[in-house]
């Protein structure tokens, strides 16, 4: 950059004075200094996929492509969320923090449902977009496109269960919060590796038979290997829905319910917990006639999946425990509180603690 002064016509014959010099001079260096900032503001960070992202040195506006990410970026540093792909209900929000309640919904750029345009997260003025989950090309060809279209960086973090220590490593370094990104992983960590270490005395012939069931009817499930019913093998459990070539979540017919006749349910859904042990479709099943039929807590957010994030270590805990109550004999209440206020910034009320264990501390009779 170069800095002329040009002086009036009447002064045009006569030496600058010094002071002019100097104050010119600042605005050189000024102009230097504007340009280094520029220079640093960007750096280059590889994401999970392998992608080289130039990033901001100090991210403070982040938007989450999809849920995993929004509470990936909640439990790390709320402060830098600019909104919610969905806005929290009445009985989500009472668990999450006053400052983020308000926060407003854009919608999802990734996944299943995607609603969020380009010219929505333009007006959020984002200085960084998170996603968190797969790696596959399509979501790195997602990734791709929005960051071109919008000039935003977009970098995609492994959402595997087994790698949130790493993931939360990399997101604390990139935005700036080491130390709790250190902490979060930690304690991450050490729950998986707590479940695991018990679950290796179970026997591969006596490990849980159980079916995860999804929607109003039971019928939507997730097959082994996907990244929803990951904790089914963390658990120590055997998915009956093996995969057959489906991938992800696929519907499945009652027949198939009956035919794999399941030790354990798992479900996401009220209304299907109150109606399954009367349904004609259900009711023999062995699962429901020995009472093994759980559950899952929701608030703020899902314990087994909804979204397949790091919400999922509570959940994995307390699964393990369904399925084996004598190698987890700790009560639930203790390890809840622990983590909904290390974890999600809230230190439960009774009533709270109620209201997410009263129909998963037990089968359903």
């Amino acid at each position: 950059m170069i800095l002329r002064f040009i002086p009036p016509a009447t002064a045009r014959n006569h030496v600058p004075s010094r002071a002019l010099q100097a104050l010119v001079a600042v605005a050189i260096t000024l102009a230097g200094l504007a340009l280094s900032v520029e220079a640093a503001f960007a750096r280059p960070f590889v994401d999970a996929a392998g992608r080289t992202v130039e990033v901001p040195e100090r991210a403070r506006r982040i938007l989450a492509a999809g849920p995993p990410a929004s509470v990936l970026l909640y439990t790390l540093a709320p402060k830098t969320m600019i909104g919610w792909v969905r806005a929290p209900s009445p009985d989500e929000a009472a668990f999450l923090t006053p400052e983020t309640r308000g926060l407003p919904a854009y919608g999802r750029l990734t996944g299943k449902g995607n609603t969020a345009n380009v010219e929505a997260v333009l007006t959020l003025k984002p200085d960084l977009i998170i996603d968190v989950g797969s790696t596959a090309p399509t979501y790195v060809s997602l990734a791709d496109r929005v960051q071109a279209q919008t000039g935003i960086p977009y970098i995609l973090l492994d959402g595997a269960i087994d790698r949130t220590s790493e993931t939360y490593a990399k997101l604390g370094e990139l935005i700036g919060v080491p130390e709790r990104a250190s902490d979060l992983a930690t304690h991450a960590e050490a729950m998986i590796a707590e479940v695991k270490g018990r679950i290796a005395s179970v026997p591969a012939d006596r490990r849980q038979r159980v079916y995860y069931a999804r929607g109003p009817r039971g019928l939507e499930t997730g097959v082994s290997g996907s990244i929803n019913t990951e904790i089914l093998d963390l658990a120590g459990a055997r998915n009956v829905a093996e995969g057959g070539g489906a991938a992800g979540l696929t519907t499945i017919s009652p027949e198939q319910v009956l035919a794999w006749d399941p030790d354990a349910i798992v479900t996401l859904d009220p209304a299907f917990y109150r109606a399954i042990a009367t349904d004609p479709l259900w009711s023999t099943l062995r699962a429901v006639r020995a009472g093994r039929v759980y559950q899952t807590p929701r608030l703020p957010f899902g314990w087994f999946d909804s979204p397949p994030g790091i919400n999922r270590l509570i959940g994995l805990r307390w699964l393990a425990a369904r399925l084996y109550p004598d190698l987890f004999p700790e009560p639930m209440e203790g390890i809840t509180r622990d983590f909904y206020r290390r974890f999600y910034h809230v230190d439960l009320d009774a009533a709270q603690l109620e209201t997410l264990l009263k129909d998963a501390g037990a089968a359903r009779p």
